[in-house]
């Protein structure tokens, strides 16, 4: 019945654009974890949300091939800009070609390193962050964005469900017991109003008060 209902949630909303899924398709034919891409649902909710808010400047932690930063490329105005960062030095050439590919590929600068490193030399402030980068790490992410968030920002965070691992107590590898040390910590944090949609494999939304 899930399969079901996923497939008519996408026989009834928007078209994926024929980019992004020549784009889906490449990253699940020949790349591994092909479903760390966003794909056609959650790549609309992306593109639909940035309308909605209308960032000027959004910054992406895991690139990967591109999906998710194109999807926001296309739901910003022709000025608005993403600095996404990738560590993967190899995927990075990936996602960079995709953007090229783009007519709103321009809106985008790739960054290749450690975003913990990266984020600091980044020049002034974000409307959106979007997290979906190391696991382990989740918690470290959001302290380094905070001082780069404008007061009223969001912050999405992807994967924070991790396939009902969340609820599993055996589940105690470092990806699992970063996202359960991050909800946890997120849940009772004053500097924000949060929800988690459960969405494909969770995305939580924050605003920052």
């Amino acid at each position: 019945m899930d399969q079901l209902i996923d497939e008519y949630i996408l026989d009834h909303i928007s078209p994926e654009p024929k980019l992004l899924k020549q784009l889906n398709r490449n990253t699940n034919a020949q790349h591994l974890y092909g479903r760390m891409c966003s794909g056609h649902l959650q790549g609309r909710i992306l593109k639909m949300l940035t309308t909605m808010i209308k960032p000027r400047r959004i910054l992406e932690l895991g690139s990967f091939t591109g999906y998710s930063a194109l999807c926001f490329a296309e739901g910003l105005d022709k000025d608005g800009h993403i600095d996404t960062i990738e560590i993967d030095d190899e995927i990075a050439e990936v996602a960079q070609e995709w953007f090229d590919k783009s007519s709103d590929g321009y809106k985008i600068t790739l960054h290749i390193g450690d975003a913990l490193n990266t984020i600091p030399t980044l020049q002034g402030e974000y409307d959106l962050v979007f997290i979906d980068a190391n696991k382990r790490i989740y918690s470290e992410y959001l302290e380094v964005v905070y001082p780069k968030l404008k007061t009223g920002g969001y912050i999405f965070v992807d994967n924070t469900l991790w396939d009902g691992k969340v609820l599993d107590p055996e589940a105690v590898d470092a990806q699992s017991s970063g996202i359960k040390n991050f909800n946890n910590s997120i849940v009772n944090d004053s500097r924000f109003e949060t929800v988690i949609f459960p969405l494909r494999d969770g995305l939580t939304i924050m605003r920052k008060l």
